[in-house]
């Protein structure tokens, strides 16, 4: 007799949170977490500390602008352990071996890099309220910017995780997440599309890859306020899509 759907979504659910929570430990119990925590939050808001300073402005967007250029290096150095480490300690077998479906495990582990990424990101709301008790901000910009953040991280956990199962290097692992996530970024800055049009006019190839793949016109709409549904399934189905692929790379190496 079939057991019902709602006991198999229950014992999904459980095994997914069994992963993650070994994850969250593993996260919490090595020094170089806080390191990773510690030398993000100094680098992102002495940037808005400086721009704040310069300006005078009661406005958190230098701090928004930045972020996506510092998840470049800062997601693949959380994300190039969470697979390859694994291969390299010999502890990728015991994984596999253990009654759960591949995709419990990807959901696991992604699961709590999101979890720490947040942890992290919300240790930037003393800023918040520094803004708010020096002035009005308006708190419309600030809920979208947190947003479009949480979903940028999101994006790049995913493809962070996803490169990280295709090698047992760690330094590889770093190298090609950092890759996606700059070709991500920079082909959306204006400078870049304008040489690249420049290069191949007729094709357009810099104004292309803008409107198809990269991340920075969905970023921006949520740092002024718009939170469309465009923009949100965007970085969806990317995410979904990388981790998909993660699923399919450990069900081959898996049977």
């Amino acid at each position: 007799m079939p057991k019902p759907k709602k006991l198999l979504a229950r014992e999904f659910a459980a095994g997914t949170r069994v992963i993650a929570s070994r994850e969250m430990e593993a996260y919490f119990d090595a020094p170089i977490a806080y390191i990773y925590a510690s030398v993000f939050l100094v680098l992102s808001c002495s940037t808005f500390m400086n721009a704040f300073f310069l300006n005078g402005l009661v406005d958190m967007s230098p701090f928004f602008e930045v972020l996506p250029f510092l998840l470049i290096l800062f997601i693949p150095a959380i994300t190039m352990r969470i697979w390859a480490e694994e291969r390299a300690n010999n502890t990728y077998e015991l994984l596999m071996t253990l009654p759960l479906q591949p995709l419990q495990i990807v959901l696991g582990k992604y699961t709590a890099a999101l979890v720490f990424y947040m942890i992290i990101l919300a240790g930037s709301l003393p800023i918040v309220f520094m803004l708010f008790y020096l002035g009005e901000p308006d708190p419309g910009l600030i809920i979208g910017s947190y947003v479009g953040s949480l979903l940028l991280g999101a994006l790049f956990l995913a493809f962070g995780l996803f490169v990280s199962a295709l090698t047992r290097d760690q330094i590889v692992a770093f190298v090609l997440a950092a890759l996606i996530g700059f070709i991500l970024v920079f082909s959306g800055h204006s400078k870049v599309v304008e040489v690249l049009d420049g290069l191949v006019p007729e094709m357009g190839v810099g104004t292309l890859l803008h409107d198809s793949i990269s991340i920075v016109p969905h970023y921006t709409a949520f740092g002024k306020g718009i939170i469309g549904l465009g923009h949100t399934t965007y970085f969806f189905l990317m995410s979904i899509f990388f981790i998909w692929m993660n699923e399919i790379s450990l069900m081959r190496n898996r049977f």
